[in-house]
């Protein structure tokens, strides 16, 4: 199974009417890391493109989850043009009712729920519950979103604002 990569590489413009300072204008996403852990065992995959949408194609790590198991994931966005690496995760967390993640799988027996919220009791994402039936190959694709409609119906398209990142995993069940 090929995968599919996305380059959308900056993070948290500040183009809203709130008072918010970001300290800057964007951040650049270099590198998206999504840590899956069952209690005992770690699957990391991994997506990076050090120098941009212009350069080389991204490195992308792929996993292989087990089947009928649970997961907690974290995401971690980190811009490593910089050292050391910032992370940026931390400025999506901190302006947590202007972001949401959003997990969307070809395969039918994963299963992502977002289990952190926003002040406003509003999914974010940055945390997430997997849960892994049967066998099967396909992808996972993460997206950012910048000041999405809060609440929506669970999908990047019908939340709007602006996507920070997409990144497509390749993704085995085994």
């Amino acid at each position: 199974v090929l995968f599919i990569s996305t380059l959308v590489f900056t993070a948290c413009s500040d183009d809203h009417d709130d008072d918010h300072d970001h300290g800057s204008d964007e951040e650049l996403i270099t590198t998206v890391v999504y840590t899956l852990t069952d209690g005992t065992n770690a699957v990391v995959i991994e997506w990076e493109d050090l120098d941009g949408d212009t350069g080389n194609a991204p490195t992308i790590t792929s996993g292989t989850l087990t089947a009928n198991t649970s997961y907690t994931g974290t995401i971690q966005l980190l811009n490593k043009t910089e050292s050391p690496a910032e992370d940026i995760t931390l400025e999506v967390s901190a302006e947590a009712d202007e972001h949401e993640f959003f997990y969307t799988s070809t395969i039918p027996s994963l299963n992502i729920t977002k289990t952190d919220t926003d002040g406003n009791g509003n999914p974010i994402g940055i945390i997430t519950s997997l849960s892994t039936g049967n066998s099967g190959t396909g992808s996972l694709t993460v997206v950012l979103k910048h000041e999405p409609t809060k609440p929506n119906n669970g999908t990047s398209t019908d939340a709007g604002g602006s996507t920070d990142v997409e990144v497509s995993f390749n993704v085995s069940i085994q």
